[in-house]
């Protein structure tokens, strides 16, 4: 397992290196998880790697949400880059609202097609079938030096379009249940079995955040699945991977003392003050999957009629209970290092403990079964980024997710102290 020649993408190099370099994001992982996993003995692999090797923080890209940072750990660039910077747009020409997990929403290679233009074997692995596309993009599946597929989609897998047939055959498990920790599972299980029988030289392995969204830190559920996390990070760093572990985002309780989501409904005020309609508010977090969060997340955007005073929308958000930020788009893009053509007149965040909304009656609340947990601020910027072996590594806010397989490269270079 070699990577052969040194890499260059986005404008930045990446070291050959002399064994398989590995990242995990943990979608979701406020870094309490870990802390409060590893205090409770459940987590005694990657309290080892913590202390033998580089334990760090790390900011992620704002939004702080799913695809953004998982595409910006996958080209090493932010989403100004790549152009990744929602899981939802809109688009004003058209006036349509749109996914943006569509190979033509991406504006720069990955590091895995890079990668795989060099001579490597590339696999990834993603739970929910939304990224898998996107990190798939630039990969060819007819050389057995590339597989790519997702948890949710695995007994669909085929060689010619994933690397691979019927995932969930190979592995011996069956295709989770969306919501559930299981989903994750599978990622880890099927790298495990990868890197055993395949031998890559890059992998990469991306799980969802049910749990995290659903449990806080000191909850049971929150401990089982980090306790199982660590059994399949014990095993990958026995095989004597390079390895980093960091998150997406980290993730926030979003709820009062009585567990009913804290909400500010920006729709509902710009139509108060502009008339019914005339502006758009967009929520980025928006994605098929929106029965652990609602759509609620701590990250907006709008687009304001041309002849409405920008300034004063601004201040009256601004003076709103539960709004941290409120910026115009040139504010925004140059904070943020966004697409200037992928946002509205202007971006929202709130605080930490509340959420940013569109309308009352266009949030469906019914199946949120326990006290909202969300993310897409700036108070879930902060992640893990562990590495084990030692290596140098500035800390947040330099040190960024999307730096992983940058440093991953490195430490593939660094003998293991294990």
């Amino acid at each position: 397992m070699e990577i052969r020649n040194e890499i260059e993408a986005n404008g930045r190099k990446y070291s050959p290196a002399s064994n398989c370099a590995v990242v995990i994001c943990l979608d979701g992982c406020e870094p309490e998880y870990l802390d409060v996993a590893i205090s409770e003995g459940l987590m005694p692999n990657l309290k080892r790697i913590r202390s033998e090797g580089t334990d760090a923080l790390a900011h992620s890209v704002i939004p702080s949400f799913t695809n953004p940072n998982n595409m910006s750990i996958a080209t090493g660039r932010p989403p100004s880059v790549h152009g990744i910077c929602g899981n939802f747009l809109f688009d004003p020409e058209t006036g349509e609202e749109v996914m943006m997990n569509d190979v033509r929403f991406l504006r720069a290679p990955t590091l895995f097609s890079k990668y795989y233009e060099g001579g490597s074997r590339v696999a990834v692995v993603t739970a929910k079938d939304k990224l898998r596309a996107l990190l798939g993009a630039g990969l060819n599946f007819d050389e057995d030096r590339a597989i790519c597929f997702s948890s949710e989609k695995a007994d669909v897998a085929t060689k010619v379009d994933n690397g691979i047939h019927n995932a969930s055959e190979w592995l011996g498990r069956p295709v989770p249940e969306v919501y559930s920790a299981e989903l994750s599972e599978f990622v880890f299980a099927a790298g495990v079995k990868i890197l055993k029988e395949w031998s890559p030289d890059v992998m990469y392995l991306s799980t969802t955040d049910y749990i995290q969204h659903k449990f806080a830190p000191h909850q049971q559920g929150a401990k089982d699945f980090y306790a199982m996390t660590d059994k399949y990070i014990g095993e990958l760093d026995a095989m004597g991977v390079a390895l980093v572990v960091t998150a997406d985002h980290g993730m926030k309780p979003k709820h009062d003392a009585n567990g009913e989501p804290s909400v500010v409904y920006v729709q509902d005020l710009l139509d108060q003050w502009l008339g019914q309609g005339s502006a758009r508010v967009i929520l980025p977090i928006t994605d098929p999957y929106v029965v652990h969060h609602g759509a609620l997340g701590s990250f907006a955007t709008a687009y304001l009629p041309e002849d409405v005073d920008r300034n004063e929308i601004i201040s009256k958000l601004s003076n709103i209970d539960g709004i941290l930020l409120v910026i115009d788009k040139a504010a925004a893009v140059q904070r943020f290092d966004l697409p200037p053509d992928r946002i509205g007149d202007i971006v929202m965040i709130s605080t930490e403990n509340m959420t940013l909304g569109t309308s009352v009656d266009r949030h469906d609340l019914e199946a949120l079964k326990e006290p909202l947990r969300s993310h897409g601020g700036l108070t879930e910027q902060e992640v893990p980024f562990i590495v084990n072996r030692k290596i140098n590594l500035p800390g947040a806010p330099e040190l960024r997710n999307f730096d992983a397989f940058f440093y991953a490269s490195i430490a593939a270079n660094t003998r293991n102290v294990n």
